[in-house]
Parts: C-alpha cells; sequence; structure tokens
C-alpha cells in the first residue's frame, strides 16, 4: 500500500518519499485517512509503531488546504505531551515532513525547564503548537496564546498523561478550547482512566487499535536474576562488563536511585548518566542525545522515557528496579527488539518481588528462567 493512496499534497508526499518510508505502518494505514475526513479518534498502537506521522500527516494537509492563512497568537492546531523529550521529538517529525511546502506551516515545542521568554516571543504565527500541559498553562496566563480557535486538538501517550498526574491542568486546559473540535487521542495502551477520558473528550470515535506484539515478540530475548538489593550494583557492573554491552538503558523506579546507580557506574570507570523529571532540560537533552548517538554507554532512567520515545536498535534493557504496573514493564522492555535487530531485556527481582514479578509475566504471558546470583562470584 502506498501512501499515495491517501490523496495528500504532493509536496507532502514528496517528503514522505525523501525521509524513506516506504508503505504506511498499520497505524498509518487505518488512521490517516479517517483523520483526514475530520473524525475524532482514538487510537491504541505501541511506541514506535509511526503514531506521530499517522496524525501529522493529515493536519499538514488540512493546513495547506485552508483557503486563508492567519498568523496570530490564535494556535489552530495544539498537541499535548507528557514530556519535553516527547515535544522535542514531535516537533522534529513536523519539521520534516513540513518542509519545502508550498506555504510556510510553523510548529513549536513548548515545556518547562527552560526560560519561558524565547518561548512566548516565538509563539506568534503558530499553526502547530506541541505542548506540556503545564508550560503551556504558564503561557495561557501570561496571554502569550490564545486557545478557543483550536481546531485539532491531540493527546499523545493519553493515559502516561493522566497516570503522571496531569488530570487537573488538562481540565484546566479543556476549559478553555471552544466546544467544536477534533479530538485525536493517541496512546501505547487503553486503561480505565483512559476509557472515562475518552467519554468527555470524543465524540462518536473511530476506534483504531493495533494489536501490540511485544508480549510475544521473538526478537526481546528476556531474562533475569534474583538478587539482593546490596548486590544489585555490583551485578549490573559485572553484567555490562562481562558481556561488553555497549548502549544499556537501565530502569530504576525513581530519580534519586536513577541517580544512585549512574554515580556508582561512573565511578566504576564505565560511562554512565542519569534522566528523569528533576534534571535540567539541558542535561536531558545532552544525555539522550549521547545515549542515541553512542557517546554514552550507559543511561539510567526513571519511567519518563519508557513511552513516547524512540532509540532505534537498542541492544540491552536492564530493569534495575520492577515497575509498579505490568504495562509499564512490557514498555520498558519494548524500547529493545526493534527495527528487526535482536535485543535483551534483563530484569533484576529481590526475593520479597518474586510474586510481583510473576503477576507482571502471568499479564505478558512470558516465562523466564531466573538465575539465582547468589551462587555467582563478581
Amino acid at each position: 500500500m502506498p501512501f499515495s493512496i491517501f490523496k495528500l499534497h504532493p509536496s507532502i508526499l514528496a517528503n514522505v518519499e525523501a525521509l524513506g518510508y516506504k508503505e504506511p505502518t498499520p497505524i498509518q494505514a487505518q488512521a490517516i485517512s479517517v483523520v483526514a475526513k475530520g473524525r475524532d479518534v482514538l487510537g491504541i498502537a505501541k511506541t514506535g509503531s509511526g503514531k506521530t506521522a499517522s496524525f501529522v500527516l493529515p493536519i499538514l494537509n488540512q493546513i495547506l488546504k485552508a483557503s486563508t492563512v492567519e498568523r496570530d497568537r490564535k494556535v489552530k492546531v495544539l498537541i499535548l505531551v507528557p514530556t519535553r523529550e516527547l515535544a522535542v521529538q514531535i516537533e522534529g517529525v513536523c519539521k520534516q515532513l513540513s518542509s519545502n511546502l508550498p506555504r510556510t506551516i510553523k510548529s513549536m515545542a513548548v515545556y518547562g525547564g527552560v526560560s519561558i521568554n524565547p518561548q512566548m516571543k516565538a509563539l506568534y504565527g503558530v499553526d502547530i503548537l506541541i505542548a506540556t500541559p503545564g508550560r503551556l498553562l504558564e503561557l495561557k496566563r501570561s496571554n502569550a496564546i490564545e486557545l478557543w480557535k483550536v481546531e485539532t486538538l491531540v493527546l499523545d501517550e493519553a493515559d502516561k498523561m493522566l497516570n503522571m498526574g496531569f488530570k487537573e491542568e488538562m481540565e484546566e486546559i479543556f476549559g478553555f478550547l471552544p466546544d467544536q473540535r477534533q479530538n485525536l487521542l493517541f496512546s501505547a495502551t487503553l486503561s480505565d482512566k483512559l476509557d472515562g477520558i475518552q467519554r468527555v473528550l470524543l465524540q462518536d470515535p473511530v476506534l483504531i487499535k493495533v494489536e501490540d506484539k511485544i508480549e510475544d515478540a521473538s526478537l526481546i530475548n528476556l531474562s533475569g536474576y534474583f538478587v539482593a538489593s546490596d548486590r544489585k550494583g555490583p551485578l549490573l557492573r559485572y553484567l555490562i562488563r562481562s558481556q561488553n554491552m555497549k548502549q544499556v538503558l537501565v530502569f530504576t523506579s525513581s530519580g534519586f536511585s536513577a541517580d544512585k546507580v549512574a554515580d556508582k557506574l561512573y565511578k566504576n570507570g564505565i560511562e554512565a548518566k542519569s534522566i528523569h523529571g528533576k534534571k535540567s532540560q539541558f542535561a536531558r537533552e545532552k544525555a539522550l542525545s549521547d545515549f542515541k548517538s553512542g557517546v554514552l554507554n550507559v543511561l539510567v532512567s526513571t519511567d519518563l522515557i519508557s513511552r513516547g520515545i524512540d532509540i532505534n536498535e537498542l541492544p540491552f534493557v536492564i530493569n534495575y528496579e520492577l515497575p509498579r504496573s505490568p504495562k509499564d514493564f512490557v514498555h520498558r522492555v519494548g524500547r529493545t527488539g526493534r527495527a528487526e535487530s535482536e535485543g535483551q531485556a534483563i530484569t533484576f527481582v529481590t526475593r520479597d518481588e518474586t510474586h510481583h514479578f510473576k503477576v507482571i509475566l502471568k499479564k505478558m504471558k512470558r516465562y523466564i528462567d531466573m538465575v539465582d546470583s547468589d551462587t555467582m562470584k563478581f
């Protein structure tokens, strides 16, 4: 199936071809034409499945078809995301797909952790605004942006936004939006909370669900170690060195723990940095950029980047600490085993976490042969 079947503007199709998109992914194949018709959509597909292009392409096409162009601070397309990293990533996709069009389409990402003044000045004439909820409200309260003309609202990683405590902020934002608008909710999973908000936001939505095949992905090799808490650090260093691991994404349950693990690795001669919500924007961007490029060997993270951030051909994921939710575990291990490349996901489990880990594996319909690290010397 070629992209030409969607009847997108020739210049958009040229960009698609130049970027090497061969054919639509399953979520794109189902969503693009529906979004183009102006329907509300609830799209469920895993991270890395092409969700962003599935709504950016028809949105760009609609903007090009508009008969008039107004340059002001009344944004027409609003994309809400949970993290700064995802905002920057979506902005990059928008800019790639909107280059060399018959008229300029301005997209911009706004988020906290950086000065608000440059963002306020740059908002004039923005067609597509990608924002984290907190910073958007700051800009609205400063009268730097108007939301009453929003024609299309996109919530990306919608269930994660609710789980991360954005519900009150989003309800305040919804109060500034017009009642008549197109609503597009995209998420990796459909949770009970998301089901509740869709009843409020969506009008006769089209449900598009691409089955998440992480649970039975043959490219992901799952393994685990029973290990005492005080031996996790030595075991982590042993595995990285003995297997000559390069580009390892380590997950912890808190920012404090991420800092502690990264510092210990660094002190033992392993290049590592931590990334979490309390880090500055510059530190987060630098750590993620260095990790993606291979400059940094180990990135230690909270669940901040378990969704929404796509790292192609990541060879190793290590769950240093278990997540609370089986869904978060699925998304963590789903960072590896992509783009037809094999990946390894290793999990550390203390004895008192055995039952919780069994619940996670049962949800995934997977079984893991565990290694008892008490007998290992490292």
